[in-house]
């Protein structure tokens, strides 16, 4: 059973590029700096007194300057290759990062942090199209699950540790989220060769046609069922950690585990799990499924006990939906792209997670402060149903569509 369970782990490692090792270890370094984001909603309302609405605003902003740098991106990406994008946003993130520690009035934060969005969201469609450049159509989903593999040990490790600096001071987050971008950004120059474009065969005099993300349908339809996940998943960064501390009364020491927990589960199931069903049905179905389960964590905040177990259980349930939905997500928009479009298929799939952040901590926070946190549990269950719903039946569209 130990034999079989490790050659498991083996063959699901193996056959990846060296160039995506490099990419993952990159990821890696600028993941377990963060910090920040999942303790911006405390910070705002525990360091700096702002109310809860004013604290989602700011985490709004944060999505917005989202949607901005996930365009720049896109269009950079395509114009001058993921490369120096990438390097740029890590450097121009990381120093925004100190900076924004040191904003401590409403409208400076406010501002701090939607700059600091742009330039450090406009590294998500460079990334995307460096990982799928680096992949082979067999291992893909492989290569963006082991690309979120290092996004999410960096995220346990930054959540754990995060947790307890929180506790001690609130400033030193900034710091670390900002000097782990830019050691990423120096790693990168390092590890790997300087790209000047997004295409391998740059010198092909074949036309390439395009079909601009904006025309594909059932592109659009996805982005749209990708958005009422994302809404739905983001409050588990936004909202999740306020209720914990505010109306179950953990401390900042244990949300940090249970953030870490996310992403300690995954380093653990996520590379076996995909290398075990990519393949074996269609990727839609892999989807629903995740976002169900997704679902189903937010109604067991409502149904079950307010006890530590319950938060595990909920997290544990959540992760599990993410994992069954986010790597087969990424493999289907990539599906729909060549490597000449690839960047503004990924800056649009950005945005989308991009308007999540946004209208996330910004209606999640005004629907706990009219109605409480249970309405809002109760609500991300119900679109999270509609949105597996949803995504079946674009399943069945997508079935009608193909040939014979």
């Amino acid at each position: 059973m130990l034999t079989a369970t490790l050659r498991l782990y083996k063959n699901a490692y193996t056959g990846l590029s060296l160039h995506t090792w490099y990419l993952s270890a990159v990821m890696l370094i600028n993941r377990s700096g963060t910090m920040v984001i999942p303790f911006m909603t405390i910070y705002c309302t525990q360091a700096l007194h702002f109310s809860l609405t004013q604290a989602g605003f700011v985490m709004g902003l944060f999505g917005f300057g989202a949607i901005v740098g996930a365009f720049i991106g896109g269009r950079i990406t395509d114009k001058f290759g993921f490369y120096p994008q990438q390097v740029a946003a890590l450097l121009l993130g990381g120093i925004m990062f100190i900076i924004t520690g040191y904003l401590h009035t409403y409208l400076s934060l406010c501002i701090g942090t939607f700059i600091l969005s742009v330039c450090n969201e406009s590294f998500r469609p460079a990334n995307a199209t460096a990982v799928a450049f680096y992949s082979s159509p067999e291992n893909v989903t492989r290569s963006f699950s082991l690309n979120r593999l290092a996004i999410n040990l960096g995220w346990a490790v930054g959540g754990a540790l995060g947790g307890f600096l929180a506790s001690a001071n609130y400033h030193l987050l900034f710091w670390v989220d900002g000097c782990t971008n830019i050691a990423a950004a120096f790693l990168l120059l390092k590890l790997l060769p300087y790209v000047k474009s997004g295409s391998r065969n740059n010198n092909t005099k074949e036309p390439i046609i395009l079909k601009p993300a904006y025309r594909d349908k059932v592109y659009l339809v996805f982005i749209a069922l990708t958005i009422l996940l994302a809404y739905s998943f983001f409050h588990i960064f936004t909202i999740l950690p306020v209720f914990y501390k505010s109306e179950w009364h953990f401390n900042e020491q244990f949300i940090g585990i249970l953030m870490a927990l996310n992403g300690v589960i995954i380093v653990l199931i996520e590379m076996i799990l995909v290398y075990s069903l990519e393949g074996t049905k269609p990727l839609i179905t892999f989807i629903r499924a995740g976002v169900f389960l997704i679902g189903v964590a937010y109604a067991a905040l409502n149904l079950l006990p307010p006890t530590a177990w319950t938060a595990v259980l909920s997290m544990f349930i959540i992760t599990l939906g993410e994992i069954f939905a986010m790597p087969f997500m990424n493999s289907f928009w990539i599906s729909r792209t060549t490597e000449a479009n690839r960047g503004q298929y990924a800056a649009i799939y950005a945005m989308a997670w991009s308007i999540a952040q946004i209208t996330a901590p910004i209606f999640g926070s005004q629907l706990a402060e009219d109605n409480g946190y249970n309405m809002v549990w109760w609500m991300l269950a119900a679109i999270c149903l509609f949105t597996s719903v949803a995504f079946s039946l674009l399943g069945n569209w997508l079935q009608r569509e193909m040939p014979g």
